[in-house]
């Protein structure tokens, strides 16, 4: 027999915006929403981008501590170490809440930055160099920790989106170093030193205000709505771009016309105005939700109580149990090792099929991740080469300060277009064409050769044209690279397989970085009158002309030649696997998060699939 409870009762009419918008129900919805997740992301990553400014302070470290070229670059590449060594904050991040991770993150940052500043201020006894790299490959790992925390967690909170999440969020990090040149001119004026304490506190206040908002959280059950839309992305995107094109107009008054205190100040106050732009459109999202739910209660069909015997009743639950039995998925290679490290080992040489979830060693120990690692080396090292470098190829080159700062504003606005253009392109064309992100990699790779070919031959004023390069082809690489292995190996072990990949840039820049440029650099320096050191310089070593820096990025250009073609064999391995439908696991039904059965397809057999993307079932 069946009751029912009645029709319902019609639906009260709907309130206005503002009688919703300003009230206490309201204001948590906001605070505890998916959407305020991602604007608390923004902030932290905005703030978190402090190792791509070593280029304004590293002067004053180099005469403030007396280190020649190769000692400035042994720095620089353990703030190239500390940033990109995020395995021991992945690790931490699968055994704990995020809010753990950030505010480790947040001690870290402050502690070693804050004695960086410490040191060159002459406030503590001149440390060795030890001692400093220790202090800023604590200080840059902090970053790490930031990522970890946040970028992470929001590519896990919209899976469906992933290369549009990693393009937006890279592309606030990427802005960071313009924005950070805003501020440091509105509170100390032109000061290197405290750009350095400006660094130290301001990520960790940033991390600990927001500490408690970054969580993951679970996937609505609704498919489709205004949770997991992707048209806050667009506003965020298009707000971005106005903050982009705000810096770019203020890198160029400022370096036709002298500013004031103030003037820096009304710029930077309204540079916050359009950082705090994002907070509207999480407000506009959660209150169409807020209407989505509202439209969903009211149209639930009213209640209704089934009474049955108690044999039938027995007979139902056991069918049901027997029916949630036989939907279970099989237990994958993934979850099957994590009850013992010998049953991990038995598996490492295993694995699943691409896009499932590897575990950590299936993934570290596979030839996809070896071949993304070495092209991820020879890419990022050398345009992070460029960038850690651009004071000294601008000084030997004869640019002057300001335009030498100029330089790293250029960078960093087109580190930030680099990171969207791939995030959203990549996106766009993986779903409407198939195209591999693998081989817009390759295209970003190529590129990048151009930028390191007008550096090497220092034709006059091509610097702002290198810098533009350089920045759009560093930030191009992070978000193809990130989403890549995302697809490649699943989401499982995310936290820990992200910063993995993350490790081929210091892995690069020490090759590049310190074993060539900075030998070449010192070794150019020798030659010239009075070994380099110029008058008024102190133990400055200084070498000017265009052989500075020459022979350093001729091997840099060949290197990234070389990881273009081996990213070609990566095309080639997963070139069946992007022509399929890799986000289909996570559309209505594919409950189990598994990809369908036609595209389970173990890398050895995807290797030796049709070119023409033609599905082999297992």
């Amino acid at each position: 027999m069946v009751f029912d409870t009645g029709a319902g009762t019609s639906p009260a009419a709907p309130k206005g915006p503002l009688s919703v918008v300003f009230t206490a129900p309201f204001a948590r919805q906001v605070a505890v929403g998916r959407w305020f997740t991602v604007f608390a992301s923004f902030a932290i990553l905005t703030a978190s981008g402090a190792t791509y400014i070593f280029s304004i302070y590293s002067k004053t470290l180099k005469s403030a501590l007396g280190y020649d070229q190769q000692t400035l670059n042994t720095i620089s590449f353990f703030k190239d170490l500390g940033a990109n060594l995020g395995v021991f904050s992945g690790l931490i991040n699968e055994v704990t809440p995020p809010w753990v991770v950030l505010a480790i993150g947040a001690a870290m940052n402050l502690v070693g930055y804050l004695m960086v500043y410490l040191a060159v201020d002459g406030r503590t006894a001149r440390p060795p160099v030890w001692l400093v790299c220790l202090y800023i490959f604590v200080g840059a790992n902090s970053q790490s920790f930031a990522n970890t925390g946040a970028l992470v967690t929001c590519v896990k909170n919209f899976p469906e989106s992933r290369g549009v999440v990693l393009g937006i969020l890279k592309g606030f990090v990427g802005l960071s170093g313009a924005v950070y040149t805003q501020l440091y001119l509105a509170f100390y004026g032109d000061d290197a030193k405290s750009l350095i304490l400006l660094i130290a506190w301001l990520p960790a206040a940033i991390s600990v205000v927001f500490v408690h908002t970054i969580r993951i959280m679970p996937y609505p059950r609704r498919r489709g709505g205004q949770e997991t839309s992707v048209d806050p992305f667009f506003c965020f995107l298009y707000i971005s771009i106005g903050l982009a094109c705000y810096l770019l107009v203020m890198i160029v008054v400022q370096k036709q016309f002298a500013f004031s205190h103030a003037a820096y100040a009304i710029a930077a106050t309204a540079l916050l105005i359009v950082l705090f732009l994002p907070l509207c459109v999480v407000i506009k999202q959660e209150y169409k939700i807020h209407r989505e739910r509202e439209i969903d209660a009211a149209n639930e069909p009213p209640p209704t109580i089934t009474v049955a015997d108690a044999h039938g009743l027995q007979m139902s639950t056991n069918s049901k149990a027997e029916g949630q039995q036989q939907e279970q998925p099989p237990p994958s290679s993934s979850s099957s090792c994590m009850g013992s490290f010998g049953g991990c080992v038995k598996t490492m040489f295993r694995p699943p099929a691409r896009g499932e979830d590897y575990t950590i060693l299936q993934a570290l120990v596979s030839v996809d991740m070896l071949v993304l690692f070495v092209a991820t080396i020879c890419g990022v090292g050398g345009t992070l080469t460029a960038i850690d470098n651009m004071g000294q190829i601008g000084q030997s080159l004869g640019y002057p300060a300001k335009s030498i700062n100029t330089f790293v504003s250029l960078i960093s606005i087109w580190n930030y277009a680099g990171r969207v253009t791939s995030g959203f392109a990549s996106e766009a064309l993986l779903e409407r064409y198939r195209f591999p992100r693998t081989l817009m990699l390759t295209v970003v790779l190529l590129l990048a050769c151009a930028g390191h070919v007008l550096i090497a031959l220092g034709v006059p004023q091509s610097l702002y044209a290198a810098s533009v390069i350089i920045g759009f082809c560093f930030g191009a690489q992070w978000p193809l690279v990130f989403a890549i292995i995302s697809e490649v190996f699943g989401l499982k072990y995310y936290s820990t397989l992200y910063n993995f990949g993350g490790m081929a840039s210091p892995v690069g820049a020490y090759i590049l970085n310190v074993l060539v440029a900075g030998r070449l650099y010192d070794a150019e320096a020798d030659k010239q009158p009075g070994g380099g050191f110029a008058a008024g310089s102190g133990r400055d070593k200084v070498c000017l002309g265009v052989e500075c820096f020459k022979r350093s990025f001729l091997i840099i250009t060949a290197a990234t030649a070389f990881g273009a073609v081996v990213s070609l064999v990566l095309v080639w391995r997963t070139w069946s696997f992007y022509k399929g439908d890799i986000y289909a696991r996570f559309r209505d039904g594919a409950g189990d998060g598994r990809l369908p059965v036609e595209q389970r397809r173990t890398p050895e057999k995807e290797d030796s699939a049709p070119a023409d993307g033609t599905n082999t079932k297992e």
